[in-house]
Order: structure tokens, then sequence, then C-alpha cells
């Protein structure tokens, strides 16, 4: 009888941890990348009351008896599945999509979570609500070397993106065949066909410049280019662009590329980048063509920028951060790095939805997003919590059940107990 009585405590007690992993699970259903967990039993050590034989000659075996001691929690497991995605919008809300953990540094301590959310401190540090900072690598002049230690993530707001002057560019698009050469003696005169377009050119100081770049036709298959600053000046070419002449069966131009050299109106702020000399542009008008669609021009490739301060981030799918600036442009500022262990379910929960490296995690492999088994990033988003309130509320009665029939047997077993004690009356 006491058997059954401590065979029915053990099982309160473990009942009672299914019903606190449950607890903390259900508390937990709204927290941001949080794991639900799963209290597992086996059974104890059991009593033989009686030892089992083999089979002899003219009698068979016999099964031992034995007599169970109770159960206990055979481990409690972390469920690392995917939880769902919440968009949020915020540009530092960062969201795992796949396996993997964002580092971060507690202290002097390494730390691996789940939860991306983030913000900055007061050096621009992107940091965890608890005030972890997250680690990755951080660039130098846009190039980042993963190759290197991690260290703290910072965004340095208000950092200027010097201005690069412009070398030259590219000129696309179509001179449409149907255009008609001037002819100032016929009655009324006839005007030529003429397109033109405007490259922007940046100069040694940012200043930004309006290159004009005028095509007039002058003939079959011929095409006069003026090249002009923003005061109107022709500015001479090299070679000399007048005609531009068109092959009539690839419809491609005889000039591949041609340079000139900023105006008295834009120089001097104009110089090579070692400042010796006033620089020569070049354009390249190899793409263009002479067909009979429409005359559509378009500038690519131009080179060059104005000055620029960091005015806010963007993360990419391999988590590297992009500094947006003033100019427009795009320049890498670092990239988040991402761990990944042999056994996840090892790792030791160490509170803030965190965790830390145990026996049997193994050793983390930390390297970018998106590869080593390591998943991608979403940025504007967060991974929400993995817990199944169906299969909680579940467990809950489960657990409730078993709790409440374990102590209906030391309800029998006092009850039998107190029979015996009573044979002496």
């Amino acid at each position: 009888m006491l058997r059954s009585m401590y065979s029915a405590i053990s099982g309160l007690k473990a009942h009672q941890v299914k019903l606190d992993v449950t607890g903390n699970n259900i508390a937990n259903v709204n927290t941001v990348g949080f794991k639900s967990s799963q209290a597992t039993f086996e059974d104890t050590l059991s009593q033989v009351m009686r030892n089992g034989s083999a089979a002899a000659e003219g009698t068979g075996g016999t099964n031992p008896a034995q007599v169970g001691l109770g159960v206990k929690v055979a481990g409690i497991t972390t469920n690392f599945a995917q939880g769902t995605q919440q968009s949020t919008g915020r540009t530092t809300d960062f969201m795992i999509n796949g396996d993997g953990f964002f580092v971060t540094k507690f202290g002097n301590e390494q730390l691996y979570t789940r939860a991306g959310s983030f913000d900055y401190d007061g050096f621009g540090q992107i940091v965890t609500p608890d005030g972890a900072v997250l680690q990755g690598w951080m660039a130098t002049d846009g190039v980042v070397d993963t190759n290197g230690p991690i260290t703290n993530l910072s965004v340095p707001f208000g950092e200027v993106m010097a201005p690069v002057p412009t070398t030259g560019g590219k000129l696309t698009g179509n001179l449409s065949t149907s255009g008609v050469v001037a002819d100032p003696v016929a009655i009324p005169p006839v005007a030529a066909t003429t397109a033109q377009t405007q490259m922007t050119m940046y100069d040694s100081l940012g200043t930004a410049h309006q290159i004009t770049l005028a095509f007039a036709k002058t003939g079959n298959n011929q095409w006069s280019l003026t090249v002009k600053d923003e005061k109107g000046a022709t500015l001479p070419t090299t070679p000399s662009t007048t005609p531009v002449t068109f092959d009539p069966a690839t419809g491609k131009p005889n000039i591949g590329a041609f340079t000139f050299q900023p105006s008295a109106a834009m120089a001097p702020s104009w110089e090579t980048p070692d400042g010796s000399a006033t620089a020569t542009l070049s354009i390249d008008i190899s793409g263009l063509s002479q067909f009979g669609g429409k005359t559509a021009l378009a500038p690519e490739d131009v080179d060059g920028n104005a000055m620029g301060s960091l005015q806010s981030i963007a993360l990419s799918g391999d988590g590297t951060v992009m500094g947006v600036y003033s100019n427009n442009l795009r320049e890498p500022i670092g990239r988040l790095a991402m761990a990944s262990f042999p056994n996840p379910s090892g790792l030791a929960k160490a509170g803030n939805t965190s965790f830390r490296v145990a026996d049997n995690s193994g050793q983390p492999a930390i390297g970018e997003a998106n590869s080593g088994g390591r998943g991608t990033m979403v940025a504007g988003a967060l991974e929400m919590s993995n817990v199944d309130l169906a299969e909680e509320f579940t467990g809950l009665i489960v657990a409730q059940r078993g709790f409440q029939a374990n102590s209906r047997v030391i309800t029998s077993s006092d009850e039998v107990l107190q029979d015996l004690v009573n044979l002496k009356r």
C-alpha cells in the first residue's frame, strides 16, 4: 500500500511539472521568438517480486513479477519549429525564416536568440530590449569581410558619404529611321528630326551638372550629336560626333564611345582623382540603335555621386544591413551574424528569450544567413511564438486528469490503511 502512495506522489510531481511547462507555454503565447516546450515521462525502477525463469525440459518459462515504483520526468524538450510571421514595418525588426539564431552579446557573454525585435541605443548600436548588442561584421568602405571576427553592429547615423566625381556613363535607346533631314529651301522649309536627353554628372565637390546630348538627323543613317553644358555651351568631343553613322544592316553606330572635357563653367571643380588636372569624361553610345521604332533615349550607368548623409537602414535576405543615404544611394554598413547548432534542443535557456551554449548543444557554427543550413532574413517582420493553444489546452486537460487520478490513488491507499488500523478495534 505504501508503494502505491509513493507511486502516486511521483505521479503528482510529474504531472505538476507538465502543468508548469504547459502554463509557461500558454503564458508566452504572444512572446516574440518563443519556442514551446514539452514534458515527457518515463517510469522509474521496478521492484522485483519474483524473478522469471527460462523454459526447461518438461516445464515452461515464467515471467518476472515486477511492481513499478512510480514515474519521473524524462526530459523537457524545446520545439524549434518555425513560428508565424507578423509584419511590423519597423526597419529594426528582423525575422529568421528557417534555422539559425541571432548572435548577441550581453556583457562578456555571447547569447543566441530567435527574437528579432531590435532597436538603437545611444551609441547607434543595434540592441535587444534588454540591452544585448546584436553581433555581426561591420563594413569597411562598403565592403563586408565575413572571414573576420564578429563585433557589435552599429548604425552611424549622420555619417557623410563623400562625393565622387563622374568619369562617364552610357547612352542607350533608339533613333527612329523615319526621321527626316533638314531642307531649308523647301517651301515651307523642312526642319531636321531631333532628339535629346540629359545626363546628370557630379564634379569633385558633389555638385550636379546637367549635360545635354542632342541628336539631329543629317542624312540617311547619319545623325549629328552635340554635347552641351548647362549654360548651353557646346563641348568638343573626341572623336568628333558629327556625324554618327549607323550601319543600315545592324542599326549600330560607328562610334563606340567618345570623350570630352568639362567646360569652364564646370571646372575647376572637376579634377582627376589625384587633383592634378581636369578630368576627361567618357560616354559610351555603343548601346544606341537606329531602327524603325519610336525614338527614345535613356542615360545609364552614370557613375559619381553627390555628398549624402545616412538616413535609414534596410536589411537584405543575406543579412546585409544597407545604409540608405540622402543622395538616394545605398551602401553596406554591416552584415548580421547567424549561428547554427548540431543540437539546438541542447541549448540552455538564459532568460529574455535567449539561449546559451550547453554541454549537449554542440558549439555554434557562426556565419552568414542563407548558408550552412542557416535561414534567410526578413526585414520589417517578427517571428511569433510557435505555441499551439489548442494543443496546450488539450495537454492542460490531460495533465489535470493525470494529477487528479494520482490524488485518488493516494486517497484510496489512505482508506485501505485506515481499514487496516481499524482491524484492532
